[in-house]
Formats: structure tokens, C-alpha cells, sequence
């Protein structure tokens, strides 16, 4: 209970790996979640720790409720957590008219779900304290829907809600909760978008990198966003 604590799901790689290097680097110590991939998540532990900064891994996937729950018992039994951020998510995507039902269910447990099952524990050790910060992830598609994401589209704006939502309920008692909403950003999730097309929607025209994400984030967490909260920031270079 010594060192200020931030999680961050999905954390080891694309977004996730920025959010946590960008924590890090501001003094907290940062559990990266993580629910398969251990040489992804070990591998921005050790960036971190190359930028002397200090954290460790835990694996569990957030959208099976007892394996989540036991697993936040646990952190949250070592650390005082300050910042939580909601950032694992996956896609499935198809047409919705032919899209199996394991898709849409597996999106939405995962990043509806898991908001649900990783936000309740630490809320309830950040009401005691009186103190806190949540962020989480959404997209630019859960306040525009896209072709061919009914199911991720669906998760996210669900998300925005949920936050929204939450973040009225525990205004009073010193925690602040908002969103981030990406556009197209640099990772794996896009690597099958049709990129060159997406570009000529971008005011900017170009794709968006996970550090412009991460530093997003990084404000709203910090006490410079000491008056910010229930709002969904977009992160798209004018997409929206």
C-alpha cells in the first residue's frame, strides 16, 4: 500500500502498452492486465522498467466474472489503486445479418462485461479513499456506429453510457470517471481496415498513434482534469 497504483487492462500491447509506459513514466506502478498474451505483457513490463519506472503482470481474463474476481481481490489487497483504465477490448466483426452469435456475445463480454467486472472492485476501494480516477476506452464507433461492427459498436457506446452513468453517481465522493474515444489509431485491431480508404474521412488524414491516445489519458487522470468528468473525449484527428 506504499506506491500509487494504476491498472490498465489489455495493457500490454497497442493502446494499453502506450497508457502504461505513459503511467509509468508519471510515477505510478502499473498492473498490466493481460489474458494471453504473457510475452506481449512482459515486454512492456521491461520497458518500463528500462525507463525506470516499476509495475507487474496479472493475467485473467475480464470478461469471466469469478476468474475477475478473484483476481481483483487480490490486487486490490496489495495496492491502493488510484487510476484504473478500461482498455481491453477485442472485435469480431461481420455484417450484422450474418454474424454468429459467439461474436456479438464474445465483443460485448468483454468490453461491456469487463467494465462491469473490473470497474465495481476498485470503485469500492476508491469510495473508501475518496479518491480516484477511471478512464475507459471506448470508440469513435460507439457514437457514430460502423458497417460491418454492430457488436463492437454496440459494446462501446455501451461503455460511454455505463461511464457516463457511474461517473454521476460517485462525482461527490472524489472520483472522476470519463472516456476516451479513439478513432483510427496504429495497432494490431487495424491491421485488415481498409486504411487508405478510412484516411479520406480524417480531417487530418492520417492515422492516429497510441501515444496521442495515451497522453489523452494521462490528463485526465492527472490533477489538471481536477473538474473533468462524465465526458467522452475524442481522440480522431476530426472524425466526428
Amino acid at each position: 500500500m506504499t506506491k500509487k497504483a494504476a491498472i490498465v487492462t489489455g495493457g500490454g500491447r497497442g493502446i494499453g502498452r502506450a497508457i502504461s509506459m505513459e503511467l509509468a513514466t508519471n510515477g505510478y506502478y502499473v498492473i498490466i492486465n493481460y489474458k494471453a498474451n504473457e510475452a506481449a505483457a512482459k515486454e512492456t513490463l521491461e520497458m518500463i522498467r528500462q525507463a525506470d519506472g516499476d509495475g507487474n503482470i496479472f493475467a485473467f481474463d475480464i470478461s469471466d466474472s469469478s476468474a475477475t474476481q478473484k483476481a481483483m481481490a487480490e490486487i486490490t489487497k496489495q495496492f491502493e489503486i488510484e487510476i484504473l483504465v478500461n482498455n481491453a477490448g477485442i472485435n469480431a466483426d461481420g455484417l450484422f445479418i450474418m454474424m454468429p452469435e459467439k461474436d456479438w456475445h464474445s465483443v460485448l463480454d468483454t468490453a461491456l462485461n469487463g467494465f462491469y467486472n473490473v470497474t465495481r472492485p476498485v470503485l469500492k476501494q476508491m469510495i473508501r479513499k475518496k479518491k480516484g480516477s477511471i478512464v475507459s476506452i471506448a470508440s469513435v464507433a460507439g457514437l457514430m456506429g460502423n458497417r460491418g461492427q454492430a457488436n463492437y459498436s454496440a459494446a462501446k457506446a455501451g461503455v460511454i453510457a455505463a461511464s457516463k452513468s457511474v461517473s454521476s453517481e460517485v462525482a461527490r465522493l472524489g472520483i472522476r470517471v470519463n472516456v476516451v474515444a479513439p478513432g483510427l489509431i496504429q495497432t494490431e485491431m487495424i491491421k485488415d481496415a481498409p486504411v487508405e480508404i478510412i484516411k479520406k474521412m480524417i480531417p487530418m488524414a492520417r492515422i492516429g498513434k497510441p501515444e496521442e491516445v495515451a497522453s489523452v489519458v494521462k490528463f485526465l487522470c492527472s490533477e489538471d482534469a481536477a473538474y473533468v468528468t462524465g465526458q467522452v473525449i475524442c481522440v480522431d484527428g476530426g472524425m466526428i
